[in-house]
């Protein structure tokens, strides 16, 4: 083996290879166990055709109820995540669970079929409002913060629904009841009735989006002024979580309690990387949900082995990751490249100023003609910002490029022309922004340079506009004064 002495080959890889080399051979060495395959067989050409036709009734039914569904999870966990309710929808599920399992329970000893889907459901909403009403007053009349007292309904309720679910099963109709089909989720056995429940439910959901986008939009973003203004915050809280308790109540046949939370959330966190505008964020969100619905659902009835619910939320899951990668207002590509562009800026506008500083400082006469033919030592530059040799090179460069500057001897450059105009505006934003500082903010001189430092490269003309009106030392193109005059580091070439 060669390399460094004492090297040890990487463990990881070799397990992972051996992994992959062994993922072909699974399936037959099932086989020969006399067991089923236990990976998906990829659909045939036909097969897919008639899933994108919609020829059969029951995927028909699955991908436009899973579809609805996701729309309306979408529209509805809009103005959740924006109110900062998103895990309040956790919670939310989480207590449908008892509500399940005691309808079954009292249908059962009236009498009664304890399968009604009516009741189950109906039992599932009634614990909703319950789970809803108690982190809410565990909020409001105690000193716990929102997570703990998310954190204490969820447990407690989920807790007394598996303790409910035990007696349930343990009926005699209990365990033919299909109600862990409430927790996992079903998709598969969607019927047409609650193809159109879901349907219904995500129109009526998308009406009272568009008709209380006004105020549901108040709420999120400053509830306490609309609050002042006289609109009644707590009439529209409850209308905005009763939205999502009939989402959630409607999704729990398609993917479960477990996952329905996934579609309020990752649909509306997806959109949020595309646009800053609430409306248009809106129907991407809704737009999101219904396409990770009837895709999901589209590649669950292509592959058997693969479960609706799940395949529905790794979808938007899918989706959220692209778009924050890809996203054209949030997205990490996005950002990325204006943090980089901006770093540039930063080091481009920091050097000009420290060269016309430099200039300023050797020089009796600030007249163009007189600066320009002073010639400014790397070294000089390097050491009044801490520079590495390299930043200060490629910045150089750049601004050389750009025709800013330009090399005199090797080891120096000078501004031209154009360099001295935009080391002089750059200059002046710097002190317009420290004069404000000084006079306004009551910063004191020998510290206002680094908050000018940290503002100066993002202010825009209306702010420096606004600026020259509110300082009347500086009218029009006049520089205004350093505060803190820089004493000359080194000679002139």
């Amino acid at each position: 083996m060669t390399g460094r002495r004492g090297r040890r080959p990487p463990v990881g890889w070799i397990l992972w290879a051996g992994l992959l080399a062994l993922l072909p051979a699974l399936p037959e060495t099932a086989r020969a166990a006399g067991l089923s395959n236990p990976f998906p067989e990829w659909p045939t050409w036909q097969e897919i055709f008639r899933v994108l036709t919609l020829r059969d009734y029951n995927t028909r039914v699955v991908i436009i109820g899973t579809a609805f569904l996701g729309m309306a999870a979408g529209l509805v966990g809009t103005f959740l995540l924006l109110r900062k309710r998103a895990l309040l929808s956790d919670a939310l599920s989480h207590a449908t669970l008892p509500g399940i399992a005691l309808a079954f329970i009292l249908m059962t000893a009236l009498g009664g079929d304890g399968k009604n889907l009516i009741g189950l459901i109906a039992g599932a909403a009634v614990f909703s409002v319950l789970g809803t009403a108690s982190v809410i007053l565990i909020q409001r009349h105690s000193r716990l913060k929102d997570d703990a007292a998310l954190g204490i309904v969820l447990s407690s309720y989920f807790g007394l629904g598996i303790a409910l679910m035990g007696i349930a099963t343990r009926m005699a109709s209990g365990n033919a009841a299909g109600l862990n089909s409430f927790i996992y989720g079903k998709t598969a056995s969607m019927l047409f009735l609650d193809a159109v429940l879901i349907a219904a439910a995500a129109l009526i959901s998308a009406v009272f989006c568009i008709l209380f986008f006004k105020e549901f939009t108040l709420i999120c973003f400053d509830g306490e002024y609309a609050a002042a203004q006289g609109w009644p915050v707590t009439r529209l809280d409850f209308l905005m979580m009763s939205l999502a308790i009939v989402v959630t109540v409607i999704g729990l046949q398609a993917v479960g309690l477990i996952l329905v939370v996934a579609l309020l959330i990752i649909p509306p966190a997806a959109a949020r990387f595309w646009t800053h505008n609430l409306r248009r964020m809106l129907w991407l969100s809704g737009l999101f949900g219904a396409a990770s619905g009837l895709v999901g659902s589209g590649i669950s009835a292509l592959m058997a082995n693969l479960p609706a619910g799940a395949v529905i939320v790794l979808t938007a899951s899918a989706v959220f990751f692209v778009s924050m990668v890809l996203g054209s207002a949030r997205g990490l590509l996005k950002t990325g490249l204006e943090r980089h562009r901006l770093k540039g800026k930063i080091a481009r506008e920091n050097l000009l100023r420290a060269l016309y500083e430099w200039i300023e400082s050797c020089s009796d006469s600030q007249t163009p003609d007189a600066c320009l033919l002073r010639s400014v030592p790397f070294g000089v530059m390097q050491a009044r910002r801490s520079w590495t040799a390299g930043l200060l090179r490629r910045t150089l460069a750049g601004l050389e490029a750009e025709g800013l500057v330009r090399r005199d001897p090797p080891e120096s450059c000078m501004l031209t022309a154009e360099g001295w105009d935009a080391a002089r505006h750059v200059v002046r934003k710097h002190r317009l922004w420290e004069a404000y500082l000084i006079t306004h903010a009551d910063i004191a001189p020998g510290q206002v340079d680094w908050g000018a430092d940290e503002i100066e490269h993002i202010l825009d003309p209306e702010m420096i506009r606004t600026l020259e009106r509110m300082l009347p030392a500086a009218p029009g193109d006049a520089l205004p004064e350093s505060p803190h005059p820089i004493a000359p580091q080194g000679g002139a070439d």
